[in-house]
């Protein structure tokens, strides 16, 4: 896949964050298995209602990609059906494809998904993302196709296509509620047994697993690219000043303009984000973006109805990060008290064990000590690891 990108940025932004944006999408491309070809700019107080991007600009990219062999444009934003049709259909002749963000984003998750819920999770989003383009694309097939006083060949395959994906997506809903089941029960045993929980939320490629992995000496797989975890990963921590364990989960990370199709259909999987005790909100310290991207995981959780829980903002990656001399001022700029804020490396362990401590005193507060239902059957080496959590 040879892509072309294509942004539309506001008058007024400020060129690195113009670059910025189309740096995040290159490594989408990259997560994927492409290649950028082509880096684009557009300066629009607001999208073309037809082509997005505008005529002349499409035209001139059909050139430019025809001539590098480009075989997609891909816009960061998300298109109308309107749009993605009058865009497709100008891009055309020199046999470029047209994806929207949200396309993309759909593409990986399919690509990376290792279990049978992630996948169906993937495909009910699909389906959901398709709907309204499939019957926005029907209506203007419908007004080329019809006649007076007769109904268009594109409006009558519309309604099929429509009815075919509502059936999809009630069958897979069927099958994920088996799913959601299974994960009840197990919170139900972890009640009992007044085992408590704690998820690791944060912007993609922030370090969540390789925390995880440090935390609860697992070896699930990292890389340094988006999206490399999409399933429920959960690990073991025994904390020495409450005596007890812990479960820690893993899960999906966030990015900005999520799709909200995505985000519906992982409401099984992010389930465990909204049933954990406490929250940790990991941070790659040594990104120059951190401040957007922390809040961008706030909405999302504000989104998902668990923006009022427990937080502990963690750092990582502070082996390679020079502390600011306005640390006070540093912290008030991400809207951040300083007494939920840990730093640490997941690679040298650096503020690990202060890091456990704080999650045990977090945990203590309030929470009456239950003692543990000893008929219930729980055993952390039994958990599916892979999502049935």
């Amino acid at each position: 896949m040879r892509a072309i990108l294509i942004d539309l940025i506001p008058p007024r932004m400020r060129p690195e964050q113009s670059r910025e944006r189309l740096r995040e999408l290159e490594e989408l491309v990259k997560t994927y298995g492409g290649i950028v070809v082509v880096k684009s700019y557009q300066r629009r107080s607001a999208p073309h209602p037809r082509t997005f991007i505008g005529t002349g600009k499409a035209a001139e990219l059909a050139e430019e990609g025809k001539a590098l062999g480009a075989t997609l444009l891909l816009v960061n934003d998300r298109l109308k059906p309107g749009q993605i049709f009058h865009l497709s259909d100008a891009l055309q002749p020199a046999k470029i494809e047209v994806w929207d963000r949200i396309d993309l984003i759909l593409k990986i998750f399919a690509k990376h998904a290792a279990t049978t819920e992630a996948r169906l999770e993937i495909e009910l989003a699909s389906v959901r993302h398709m709907g309204p383009r499939i019957f926005g694309m029907g209506m203007e097939l419908s007004r080329q196709a019809g006649g007076i006083g007769t109904i268009g060949i594109g409006e009558t395959n519309t309604e099929i296509m429509k009815r075919h994906l509502r059936e999809k997506e009630r069958k897979i809903l069927e099958r994920l509620e088996q799913y959601q089941k299974v994960r009840e029960g197990h919170r139900k045993n972890r009640r009992r047994n007044a085992l408590s929980t704690v998820s690791l939320v944060g912007y993609t490629n922030a370090g969540k697993t390789s925390l995880l992995n440090a935390l609860t000496g697992r070896r699930e797989y990292v890389a340094d690219k988006l999206f490399a975890t999409l399933d429920t990963r959960v690990g073991e921590l025994y904390v020495p000043t409450t005596g007890k364990s812990i479960l820690i989960s893993d899960t999906i990370g966030f990015i900005r303009q999520l799709p909200p199709e995505l985000l519906h259909a992982f409401r099984s999987t992010l389930s465990e984000v909204m049933a954990s005790d406490l929250l940790l909100h990991v941070v790659d310290i040594s990104d120059p973006l951190a401040a957007s991207k922390i809040r961008t995981v706030r909405q999302i959780l504000d989104e998902l109805g668990v923006g009022g829980k427990p937080c502990l903002y963690v750092f990582n990656k502070c082996d390679s990060w020079k502390k600011p001399k306005d640390f006070d001022g540093w912290l008030v700029r991400l809207a951040i008290e300083p007494g939920v804020a840990s730093f640490v490396s997941a690679s040298t362990g650096e503020g690990l064990d202060l890091l456990t401590e704080r999650i045990g005193v977090e945990l203590s507060r309030g929470k009456p000590d239950v003692k543990p239902d000893e008929s219930a059957d729980l055993e952390l080496k039994d958990i599916d690891v892979q999502g049935s959590l």
